[in-house]
Parts: C-alpha cells; sequence; structure tokens
C-alpha cells in the first residue's frame, strides 16, 4: 500500500491498538531507575511484527481501502482502490478524495469530513462514486475516524465496496415481484372476462359451467407459457409462431365463430423465445379482453405474419372494440414489462399506433433470435 510520507513529529499515524499488560518473566532483566523498577519491553519487535499483520490484512483486502486527512487529501491507497477505482497509488495519493466523487455527490464530503472532525459516528451507507474513466460504481461505504497517540481525530480511513452486483440483485426481484402483481391482478380481471364470454354462447348452466373451464384451463396453459424455465422444469418444446399465438387467444375465442384470424407466414420458434413471445402474446390478448377489441361482442384481432429482410414481422389489429385514445401519464408496468421482452431478450422492435377505429402493434424480430 502507498502512503504518503508525513513528519514523525506530527504523530498522525494509526493509534496502536490497546493490548494487555505483559507480565515480567522470570529470566526478565530488570533495571533500577531511580527508585523504581522497570521491565525491559521488546516492544520494538512486537510493534513491527503488529505493523506487518496491518498492512497484509489491508493490501490482501478484497475491499478497497484508503485513508485521507481532515482536508480530504488522500493519504494512503490499497491495490483493491486501485482495482475498483482505476488510479494507481501513484496517482491517488497526495490528491482530493473527488476523484472519485461524482460531481452530483460533491456534497458529501463536506457533510463526511465533518462528521469525522467532531468525532461523530458515521453510519455505514450505500452510494455511488466514479472510476478514472469516468464510468460509475455502486458502492457501500464504511468510514472510521483516524485517531493519532493522542486521540485526536487526524483523519479517516474509507473501506469500500463494490455493490454493483447486489444491486442489479435488488432490481431484479423488485422487477419479479412487480410482475407478480400485475400476473396476478390480470388473472382476476380475466376470469371475469372469460366468465362474460362463456355466458354469451351457454343455453345453460351446465353449458356455462362447462365452457367457462374450458376456457380456464386454455388459460392456464397459455399463462404457462409466460414463465421462464429453470428449477426442475424443462424448456419449452419447438413450436411455431401460428401455433403459440392459437394457444395464447385460445381463452378469448369462440368456437363456433373464430374472432381471432391467423394468415401470412409461419416460422419456428424454440428456447427461450417461446417464452418472450408468450409473454407479449399474452400481454396483447389480455389487454384486448380488458381494453380492447375482445371487451365487445362485435370486436375482433387480425394477426398477419410477414418476412422482412432478415427479420419476421407480427401486425396485430383490432377493430370493433371501444373508442381508442392515446393512454396518458408514465408506461404501465405491462408496457415496461414488454419492452424488457422485446428488447433485451428478443433483439426487436415494438411499436404500437393507437388508431381511433382499433389499436395497431407491430412487432419485428430478427429470425435469428426465434431459435435460441
Amino acid at each position: 500500500m502507498r502512503a504518503l510520507g508525513l513528519d514523525a513529529s506530527e504523530d498522525i499515524g494509526l493509534k496502536r491498538a490497546v493490548r494487555p499488560p505483559v507480565k515480567k518473566r522470570a529470566d526478565q532483566r530488570v533495571e533500577k531507575k531511580g527508585s523504581a523498577s522497570v521491565a525491559r519491553r521488546p516492544t520494538r519487535n512486537r510493534d513491527d511484527l503488529a505493523g506487518h499483520h496491518y498492512r497484509a490484512i489491508i493490501e490482501s483486502s478484497e475491499d478497497a481501502i484508503l485513508s485521507k486527512d481532515l482536508n480530504g487529501v488522500i493519504l494512503s491507497w490499497n491495490d483493491s482502490a486501485e482495482r475498483l477505482f482505476g488510479f494507481t497509488a501513484e496517482e491517488a495519493v497526495g490528491k482530493s478524495i473527488t476523484i472519485i466523487i461524482p460531481a452530483d455527490r460533491l456534497d458529501e464530503e463536506p457533510v463526511i469530513l465533518g462528521k469525522i472532525a467532531r468525532g461523530e459516528r458515521i453510519e455505514h451507507f450505500e452510494t455511488v462514486r466514479q472510476r478514472k474513466d469516468g464510468s460509475l460504481v455502486d458502492i457501500s461505504l464504511t468510514i472510521s475516524p483516524i485517531r493519532n497517540s493522542r486521540g485526536k481525530v487526524v483523519g479517516a480511513s474509507k473501506i469500500a465496496r463494490d455493490i454493483t452486483e447486489l444491486r442489479r440483485a435488488r432490481d431484479r426481484q423488485h422487477l419479479l415481484l412487480q410482475e407478480m402483481s400485475h400476473r396476478v391482478k390480470n388473472l382476476f380481471a380475466l376470469s371475469g372476462s372469460i366468465v362474460g364470454l362463456s355466458a354469451r354462447s351457454a343455453k345453460s348452466p351446465k353449458d356455462l359451467a362447462e365452457s367457462t373451464r374450458a376456457r380456464l384451463a386454455a388459460l392456464a396453459r397459455a399463462h404457462a407459457l409466460t414463465f421462464w424455465h429453470g428449477f426442475n422444469e424443462a424448456a419449452h418444446e419447438p413450436t411455431t409462431l401460428q401455433s403459440l399465438v392459437r394457444t395464447i387467444v385460445a381463452p378469448f375465442d369462440e368456437a363456433g365463430q373464430s374472432r381471432i384470424v391467423l394468415s401470412g407466414i409461419d416460422a419456428g420458434v424454440s428456447g427461450s423465445a417461446v417464452t418472450s413471445l408468450a409473454l407479449l402474446l399474452h400481454e396483447f390478448a389480455t389487454n384486448a379482453a380488458k381494453y380492447g377489441a375482445l371487451s365487445t361482442d362485435a370486436g375482433s384481432v387480425k394477426v398477419v405474419f410477414a418476412e422482412e429482410g432478415d427479420s419476421i414481422v407480427a401486425n396485430w389489429t383490432e377493430r370493433g372494440g371501444p373508442p381508442v385514445s392515446i393512454p396518458g401519464g408514465e408506461l404501465g408496468f405491462g408496457d415496461v414489462l414488454s419492452r424488457i421482452a422485446v428488447s433485451d431478450q428478443l433483439g426487436g422492435e415494438i411499436v404500437r399506433d393507437w388508431r381511433p377505429e382499433g389499436l395497431v402493434i407491430r412487432l419485428s424480430v430478427p429470425r435469428s433470435r426465434l431459435e435460441t
């Protein structure tokens, strides 16, 4: 660890750890000094050994460890600090700690220095710091005062840990909880829609029960396709675009007179693309059943598949539903989920056109991503 050279008379090193008193050995020489007997203590070797241990701990730590004075000037910088922030010890020692603080967080440093100078405790906290290349990194930060041998606070030590993966895991967990809430709400809403759809053609309570049961079973099959395979489940079997759409929309269609028409080319779908597409199509069908063409008796949906260059394009067109208007405010979670599935998982594009006569959705996906 590189440290800034300091005048010994300033006495601003780390205060030595308190050790229990050393007992005099039977063979230890005693020297008379006035009226007091003083045991010679081989402290030099013990101090050197303790200092070596401290340095070894700091140098081998996976966390970035550095120290600074009360003016915010860096005094020491270990190897992990170089790996985390990109600055070598030669570049960092003697510079202001602000070299690793983003402009929008510079106000944190005066507060930290003020508390340290007053001897106040600083709770462990999470923040963002800046690397030499300008990129930002999420870190957890522990700050402790450095005292000289007289107990005076002369600086601070900082231990920084990269929590980028932890933050990503938290974000994924938050997204999953949102998705779970979204799915549960949709299922309750769709169950009501399915009962309404079944009642339109039912001629008796028995017909209503059988139709509702069949639609709910179809909804369960469609819903199962929207889950990522994992744990002990096998990946979804390869299928085709049109077969996948028929499975997803089956709970909302009429057996005798189909209101959902498919046309155009067909293409194979396998691997994770099955789940991603199922999630998108399920979102399209759910919204159509709740708010769009499939929420009315006269509404219909037309899905046309075409090939454009290296991409497969699906055009989802709704007609005969309630009046359409462009939704205002922030995107709903369903829209956010759709965009994640399209851009991140399928590498495609999605465009919604809110026409007065009905919603039109254009989904474009590279053919190569359908079988991965």
